[in-house]
């Protein structure tokens, strides 16, 4: 087996801390131990012990409270997702709702704690509590609190760190190199968005995972954020291609102002989680990662801008896999790179001094202090670069002290490393690159680079390269190259395809291409009349997924991630970009626009529309949402008026927050809605619907799915059926419901919403 696709095996299996975000999906064996559902795992492992006894992670006299914490389940914590106005409207209602109702509840005999916020987590947004997931999720006491928490992602605390000391601002370009499951990557987003009345933020995110079955759950993981700014793509991250953009018409290499290693780990850390870890933890899964995980460090080293800074975390709390990785880095970038003091970046947050003294340990016990002590025929298990430095006053100036190591007693969470690096200079197999991007744009110099040496070696010394991704071939004449492939005719202009595969083997399933809409199609003047469209809307960045045929969906992506595509679709493999901004209706034609608007890209859309706009009450979308196709006369005056004068077809229904009255919705709401004969109805997909109505405080009881309704606490104490005109608008040629059009798109799944659940029917 060759050393990329072993490479490739040790990220796909290597990764336990897919449970993090709490999804469906993810760690269900690891709780079944928990419920007695597979034979109780002894939680004892005598060498692991042994070795961090002799290690001396643990403070002297806290080993007892480290292994009991470890015994421990972990509890449930969680982060309230979303853009920020929307954000904490759910955190007023959990403050004021849910959390007052677990107050003096007992559970199985074990009282109830009110969650408290992590204090070390910034307004409040991510919160702990004494409640496993299990309990969580059988109690009938907690039935609602659980529900709620749809809304919220239930992340594993220390998984939140790397994220924040990223320091991301709108305008960084962000590389997450080990992206998958994605709760890491939609704290990235929502950082690129944290001012929400800029529907195109500057910056983006490019989100990578080894793993081509993992990338879906990413993307269905960033979906719910609807950013026009993160693309997922397919790569293993050791040799993760480096990609180039258009800037003033000539060709250069992007550079990235921030990047996340959160590297595959052996995963120790997560044993409070995962407990298979009790009885097959050993070092030999760290002896083994070792190399991948410096491979990975180097390569995103080698991408990061000067002035930039990049994260790298494991949930592990071996040395082997932490500071010898930082070590061999710092060692091998002879400046370029230097552990920043993020000391007083997370005040609150307890953590542990990265650790400057360590030996290495075989699977069989056998100790070794130093690489001139290990015999030659344990050279290919243990490697020179897996031993702190000799020379104390390079040890010393390394400052691996700086490294965070956050251990399980001391604020009942998982253990785990992080280190932030800041690149100084370029590494120095690399000539001149561009500084940090910064708010203007600077002068950047063209770029050319020689062959990293991505071994446990030196960099400079060409006969220990290890990694098959690099051929020898500078960044400067791989661009030429490119722009030559993009000349020669074979390449239709604005579209952007899975690569060959002679250049590169795809794995998992065929993506279809990209294709960016000329400026000349006759598909957008109507589009444009009848939204009434700003004339600095973007049209350029408007994509579909199809090179024949009708076009049934319009994308959107940012103008920056517009330039990564077309100059990069020969080397990179895209799983997922852009944002459902217009779906093509059935009946189009028999309305002055053939495609409705999409709730996915509303929020991104709406600062462009000028037109077709109704302004709603609350009241009003209590009834929109709950109702499948109320009665202009359910609803207010106000609404009845803006919208009679409209023709039929697809509207926007905004509410805007009254500050006078703090009892009301206090962040604004923007739904697609349909005009029909004598009725509005919204598209907005079920879990959306049901995420605002718990935000202005109503309990969702149920459905009535012939009827379309939903039943809230409200609704239910008010009689009689409620009367809708689905007949009378079928008639006007309306259409059914929101995935009505979707079904016959061939990327979208039938009967569902591209975001993977369920619209009502």
């Amino acid at each position: 087996m060759g050393r990329r696709s072993r490479g490739r095996r040790l990220q796909q299996q290597q990764r336990p801390e897919d449970a993090e975000d709490g999804a469906e999906g993810g760690g269900k064996r690891g709780e079944a131990g928990w419920e007695g559902g597979y034979p109780e795992i002894v939680k004892e492992n005598k060498l692991f012990e042994h070795y961090y006894q002799e290690l001396k992670i643990v403070p002297e006299g806290e080993w007892g409270q480290f292994m009991d914490a470890l015994r421990e389940p972990l509890p449930a914590t969680l982060r309230i997702t979303g853009y920020k106005s929307h954000a904490k409207e759910i955190l007023h209602c959990l403050k004021n709702k849910y959390f007052k109702e677990l107050e003096d509840l007992e559970v199985d005999g074990q009282k109830v704690e009110v969650p408290q916020p992590l204090s070390w987590y910034p307004e409040e947004l991510a919160w702990h509590t004494n409640l496993s997931r299990k309990i969580l999720r059988k109690s009938p006491h907690l039935e609602k609190f659980h529900q709620f928490l749809g809304n919220i992602s239930r992340q594993e605390a220390v998984s939140m760190i790397p994220p924040l000391l990223l320091n991301v601002r709108p305008h960084h370009k962000i590389l997450d190199m080990c992206a998958a499951p994605g709760s890491k990557t939609t704290q990235l987003i929502e950082m690129l968005h944290a001012d929400m009345n800029v529907p195109f933020p500057e910056g983006f995110v490019i989100a990578n995972d080894v793993d081509n079955k993992r990338c879906y759950l990413l993307v269905h993981q960033a979906k719910r954020l609807s950013s026009p700014c993160i693309m997922v793509v397919n790569h293993d991250a050791s040799s993760i291609p480096r990609l180039q953009i258009d800037v003033d018409g000539r060709k250069e290499i992007l550079f990235y102002d921030r990047i996340l290693c959160d590297v595959p780990c052996s995963g120790d850390g997560t044993m409070r989680k995962n407990i298979d870890v009790w009885k097959k933890w050993t070092t030999l899964n760290s002896l083994q990662l070792h190399g991948l995980q410096l491979r990975i460090a180097t390569r995103g080293a080698e991408q990061l801008a000067e002035g930039g800074r990049m994260v790298y975390s494991t949930c592990s709390l071996n040395p082997i896999e932490d500071e010898a990785v930082i070590a061999s880095l710092l060692e091998k970038s002879e400046g370029a790179l230097e552990l920043a003091d993020v000391s007083n970046e997370l005040p609150g947050l307890k953590w542990m001094p990265g650790i400057t003294q360590w030996k290495v340990m075989t699977k069989d016990g056998q100790w070794f202090t130093d690489w001139d002590a290990v015999p030659h025929s344990r050279h290919t298990q243990i490697r020179p670069t897996m031993f702190p430095p000799k020379d104390p006053e390079k040890l010393q100036a390394m400052h691996l002290e700086r490294c965070l190591r956050i251990l399980p007693h001391h604020q009942n969470t998982g253990g785990f490393f992080v280190a932030v690096l800041v690149k100084k200079s370029s590494m120095p197999w690399n000539k001149r690159q561009p500084k940090l991007q910064g708010k203007s744009a600077e002068t950047r110099e063209s770029t050319q680079l020689s062959p990293a040496d991505l071994t446990e070696g030196k960099p400079t010394d060409p006969s220990k390269l290890e990694s098959p991704s690099f051929t020898g071939t500078g960044d400067t004449e791989i661009a030429h190259a490119t722009e030559d492939l993009e000349n020669n005719g074979s390449k239709k202009d604005g579209v952007c395809g899975p690569p060959p595969s002679k250049k590169m083997k795809l794995f998992g399933f065929k993506e279809d291409p990209f294709v960016f809409i000329p400026e000349d199609d006759p598909l957008f003047p109507p589009i444009e009349k009848f939204y009434a469209l700003d004339p600095s809307f973007p049209r350029m960045n408007l994509l579909t997924r199809t090179t024949e045929g009708k076009k049934r969906q319009l994308y959107m992506v940012s103008k920056e991630l517009r330039n990564v595509l077309l100059n990069n679709s020969e080397k990179m493999k895209v799983i997922n970009t852009g944002i459902k901004v217009w779906c093509r209706n059935n009946s189009g034609e028999e309305f002055d626009c053939a495609f409705r608007l999409a709730q996915e890209g509303i929020y991104t859309l709406y600062p462009f529309i000028n037109s077709r706009i109704i302004t709603v009450s609350m009241e009003d979308v209590k009834i929109l949402l709950t109702q499948e196709n109320p009665f202009f006369r359910k609803l207010s005056s106000e609404t009845y008026s803006q919208a009679k004068d409209l023709a039929k077809g697809s509207i926007v229904l905004k509410y805007e927050p009254d500050s006078a009255n703090p009892d009301a919705l206090q962040c604004p709401i923007v739904l697609c809605g349909w005009r029909g004969k004598a009725s509005i109805r919204t598209f907005v997909p079920k879990n959306e619907r049901l995420h605002y109505l718990r935000m202005m405080g109503l309990e969702v009881l149920g459905e009535k799915k012939k009827e379309g309704v939903i039943l809230t606490n409200e609704s239910a104490a008010s009689t009689g059926q409620p009367d809708n005109d689905v007949t009378e608008g079928q008639r006007a040629g309306e259409p059914n419901s929101p995935d009505a059009e979707e079904a016959n798109s061939p990327d979208v799944t039938a009967g569902c919403d591209p975001a993977g659940v369920h619209p009502p029917r």
